[in-house]
Order: C-alpha cells, then sequence, then structure tokens
C-alpha cells in the first residue's frame, strides 16, 4: 500500500492538485552588527587555526556565514561556542570577505 492509497483512505472526498507548488526562494540577509568581530590566530594541537568570534546576531545567522566562508575558502571548520574555527591561517582572506559583506573586523594576534 502506497502512500496515495493511504491519503485517499483518510481523506476521500480530496481530489489532487494537478499544478506543481511554486516555491519561492528567500534571500536571507545577515545581521551586520556596529561593533568589529575578533579574527585571529591559534594554534591548537600544533595545527594552525583562524578563530572568528564577537557576532551579535543570532546563532543561525552565525552558522549560515560560517558556511559560506568555508566553501569560499575551500577549507574545513567549525561552529562551536558562538565561534567559527577555520583550519589553517587565512586572517586576511577572511577579513577581506567579511569586509566585502559589510562587516567590521578586528585583526587579534601575530
Amino acid at each position: 500500500m502506497d502512500l496515495h492509497e493511504q491519503l485517499k483512505k483518510l481523506f476521500p472526498d480530496h481530489q489532487p492538485s494537478k499544478e506543481p507548488e511554486a516555491v519561492e526562494a528567500q534571500e536571507h540577509t545577515l545581521f551586520i552588527q556596529k561593533e568589529p568581530m575578533i579574527c585571529k590566530y591559534e594554534k591548537r594541537k600544533g595545527k594552525a587555526t583562524t578563530i572568528i568570534e564577537g557576532y551579535e546576531g543570532s546563532d543561525e545567522d552565525f552558522k549560515i556565514l560560517a558556511k559560506e566562508l568555508k566553501t569560499k575558502l575551500s577549507v574545513g571548520g567549525t561552529f562551536k561556542d558562538s565561534a567559527i574555527i577555520i583550519q589553517g591561517d587565512y586572517r586576511d582572506k577572511i577579513m577581506n570577505l567579511l569586509k566585502d559583506k559589510g562587516f567590521k573586523v578586528k585583526r587579534v594576534g601575530g
């Protein structure tokens, strides 16, 4: 018994529509803050990492930003404890990408 047969048993009077549903793609806008985000360099377990902290918007926006940075730089990374952790030393590239998006960025360390 497939899904359509089960639905017909539950809703015998329902007539399915033949028109395809229009799905609108919504552009998500990130919250741009007045205070600068902090971009710093650390070594963790002997490996270079770039950490971005200080975002005041929602965690969902910060996760979207993290995914975008990782794909543009083609590197690995994660979002933990309100910070984006990128594998490698990409401070200059990250700062340029964030400035192009309208964020203020402050370089800390090294």
